[in-house]
């Protein structure tokens, strides 16, 4: 039952070459830096994972988190609703240059997509997106007179989280607006990795404010002063960070 694990790289070791890989976050919110890092330490060590499909709100931004390993050459796919943010110039040169697969997604339909794998539902029907070319190709139903995009489920190999309270026995709680995809894509990936800020006894979390029941959480690693995305865009860093 204990699912703490003693650093970031025992934490990342398992993913594989050409995973499905959720990253929780809202831009910066919630988004688990260390263990995107940790990721690109083992690949720049071993040469895997490689030829990933990642699941993200956005594309990144400067060269850190996301944006770092997409430069560093390790997405092959990204399914996401804002390939557009504050600056996501990795992205836009690896897209450009044809490096790099994009899928955009509505960011309701993003998170109902991740909803339904997480629950079991294969597909589901929403008016968001018919008549655009994000519905080409989709099946399209008529409800009531209104017609409606079946969208498929997404799940994942591997969910990466950031939380802010884990017990021993992966039980989440999250701050704030950090929450956002995070909870969702605990359901759906068949391996959930979490960073915390704080790791505590079973117990100590009153069971009235878990999110995230352990059950589906298999792996928690303890990051005590965990790197704010903003904050490095900010100081222009790029990672490997500078000491």
């Amino acid at each position: 039952m204990d699912k703490t694990v003693s650093d970031l790289a025992t934490a990342v070791a398992g993913i594989k070459d050409g995973a499905v890989v959720m990253i929780g976050g809202f831009g910066g919110a919630g988004s688990p830096i260390e263990l995107i890092h940790a990721l690109i330490d083992r690949f720049h060590a071993t040469g895997h994972p490689t030829g990933l499909t990642v699941v993200n709100n956005n594309a990144g931004n400067g060269h850190v988190g996301l944006a770092a390993l997409i430069e560093a050459g390790m997405v092959a796919k990204l399914i996401c609703s804002f390939p557009r943010s504050a600056d996501p110039v990795v992205f836009t040169e690896a897209y450009q240059a044809g490096r790099i697969e994009l899928e955009l997604v509505p960011q309701g339909t993003l998170a109902e997509r991740i909803r339904a794998g997480g629950a079991g539902i294969p597909a589901f029907y929403t008016p968001t997106s018919f008549g655009t070319d994000l519905a080409e190709g989709k099946p399209v139903e008529v409800f009531e007179g209104r017609s409606y995009v079946r969208e498929r489920w997404l799940r994942a190999d591997v969910a990466l989280v950031k939380a802010e309270t884990a017990d021993r026995h992966g039980n989440l709680t999250y701050r704030a607006a950090a929450r956002n995809f995070n909870p969702l894509m605990c359901m759906a990936a068949a391996e959930t990795v979490v960073q915390a800020r704080r790791i505590v006894a079973p117990g100590e979390i009153d069971p009235e404010v878990i999110v995230t029941p352990g059950i589906f959480v298999q792996k928690v690693v303890e990051v005590a002063h965990p790197h704010q995305e903003e904050d490095l865009n900010r100081a222009n860093a790029a990672y490997p960070l500078e000491a």
